[in-house]
């Protein structure tokens, strides 16, 4: 049977299920084994793949009968395979075969998923990175699991963790189930090949996993897609995320599990991701934009934070495609470092909220006692930014606690422009409690970055562009000190308007003068 996944564009769910259940009518028979002594076939343990039944109990007998093997495979052949919670076990691999769909279940009288598990840390972070168990597929302190295969999890019955759209008029409570895959305290982890689509709250939340390896997935989902919290040794690859609701890859360090604990050593590498098609229309293919009026709630980006308890170190991102999303951002407000970061080839359109974002705050939203965080040693390079909305890129620290030594080069950063003189003149705010985001200064006056609280600031080979004419400065830099700018080309007007910059260099630059300054100096320099 040809799957048309036409019908499964946002509003075109049934067209799925009816395709599910034809599917399943094929292969209603239980099927022979896969190659292979160590593979085990759902079908084998009762699944009916119908799409009705609920198959939970086949798939967990599966899995503890290969468990109790000494580890193997257990193979979901084709058909929908309706379930509450699946629960992993160490040395299993979950194989979707081509045409498999487990489909998450609405809960009601026929069951419901695990119920969400006590933590004493829940107040530090939000209801869904505290709890794990309440999900269609989870594991707790396991070690070499995989979950491969071309095969779909679609996460119907899944709440977005809300209160829209969740069962029992109660957005967390028993036997509701908020994320598509959660995994807890794991090693050897490897998720490749299979698609998501409505992976509710998190299409996958991975916390305090250890070697973790993501690749070729294609996730077409209703809020985030993949969340890394307080993991180390992860590799994110070839991965297409469409997120309208929320964001697309979003490395954390939460209070979840009780300490501090850092994700680092971490690569996002060749992926692609956006906010800006139906949910569905990514997963079949025919890649349907959302109307226009959704354009100024877009997310869909790659983000590190908010919960930044444990703080990110050696990050690498590299390859990566961003179209009609928010920009790339860093975020440290709860106490924590982000340091030795390297971003480079990267290409952005039509970026809602600003190409860069880099935010050092003092939010706090953690265990009191904690000392304010540090953001220092970024590199991002090879950059091109196009059609971005009238918000430039942000380096924002805090007075007395800078960001440092960031440095951007060869990029290009292109937006709309064409803001009232009015903008040129604001004094933004500080906003140092206030939640990460870069919109949370209001508009601001510059066109291509705006950077404040920040020391050792290298700018070379960097093109800011407008559309339409537009009277800010290029660059707006304030309390910033240690400023090296090479080879910049800017619009005409303003190209630097500083506030107390110190050791302020520009030299090479064809449309600005060679300048030296000392400081503290506050004034312009335009063409």
């Amino acid at each position: 049977m040809t799957l048309d996944r036409r019908s499964i564009i946002m509003g075109g769910s049934a067209g799925l299920a009816a395709f599910s259940a034809g599917a399943a009518a094929q292969t209603a028979a239980p099927t022979a084994v896969s190659s292979g002594e160590g593979w085990l076939n759902v079908r084998h343990f009762g699944a009916k793949g119908d799409g009705t039944t609920i198959d939970t109990p086949a798939f967990n007998r599966a899995i503890e009968a290969a468990a109790a093997r000494g580890g193997g495979t257990v193979l979901v052949p084709a058909g929908t395979y309706a379930c509450y919670t699946i629960r992993l076990k160490s040395r299993v691999t979950l194989y979707l075969d081509a045409g498999a769909t487990i489909l998450a279940a609405a809960p009601g009288a026929g069951g419901g998923y695990d119920h969400a598990e006590p933590n004493p840390w829940d107040m530090f972070q939000d209801f869904g990175h505290s709890h794990w168990k309440n999900s269609l597929i989870w594991g707790e302190g396991l070690h070499d699991i995989a979950i491969l295969g071309q095969g779909l999890i679609w996460g119907k019955g899944l709440g977005r963790g809300d209160g829209k759209d969740n069962w029992l008029k109660d957005p967390n409570g028993p036997g509701t189930g908020n994320k598509a895959i959660a995994l807890k305290n794991c090693r050897n982890v490897l998720l490749r090949d299979f698609r998501m689509l409505e992976g509710g709250w998190f299409a996958l939340l991975a916390t305090g996993v250890d070697n973790l390896t993501i690749d070729n997935l294609l996730v077409d989902t209703n809020r985030d897609g993949f969340d890394v919290d307080c993991c180390r040794n992860v590799r994110i690859s070839n991965c297409t995320v469409n997120s309208p609701y929320d964001d697309a890859i979003c490395p954390k360090s939460s209070y979840a599990l009780g300490e501090p604990r850092i994700t680092e050593n971490l690569t996002i590498a060749n992926c692609f991701v956006t906010g800006n098609y139906r949910i569905g229309s990514v997963l079949d293919g025919t890649w349907q934009k959302m109307p226009a009026s959704f354009a100024k709630t877009i997310h869909g980006r790659i983000k590190f934070g908010t919960e930044s308890n444990g703080g990110f170190r050696n990050i690498a991102i590299s390859n990566c495609v961003f179209e009609d999303s928010r920009g790339l951002a860093f975020e440290t407000v709860d106490g924590a470092m982000i340091e030795d970061v390297v971003v480079s080839n990267i290409t952005m359109r039509g970026i809602v909220d600003a190409p860069l974002f880099l935010r050092l705050g003092k939010r706090m939203r953690g265990p009191k006692g904690r000392a304010i965080g540090t953001m220092r040693r970024i590199r991002i390079q090879n950059l091109v930014s196009s059609n971005a909305t009238m918000l430039p890129s942000v380096i924002a620290g805090l007075a007395g606690h800078p960001i440092e030594d960031v440095a951007i080069s060869d990029v290009h950063l292109h937006h709309v422009g064409g803001a009232p003189a009015a903008m040129a003149r604001l004094q933004p705010p500080e906003e140092e409690l206030g939640y990460p985001e870069a919109t949370m200064f209001g508009d601001l006056p510059a066109t291509g970055l705006f950077a404040r609280h920040v020391r050792s600031l290298s700018l070379a080979n960097v093109e800011v562009a407008v559309a339409a004419a537009d009277p800010r400065p290029a660059f707006r830099l304030e309390d910033v000190a240690g400023v090296d700018a090479f080879r910049m080309t800017v619009p005409a007007g303003i190209g630097f308007a500083l506030r107390d910059v110190t050791d302020f260099r520009s030299f090479g630059s064809r449309s600005l003068p060679d300048r030296t300054i000392a400081g503290p100096f506050t004034g312009e320099i335009g063409r």
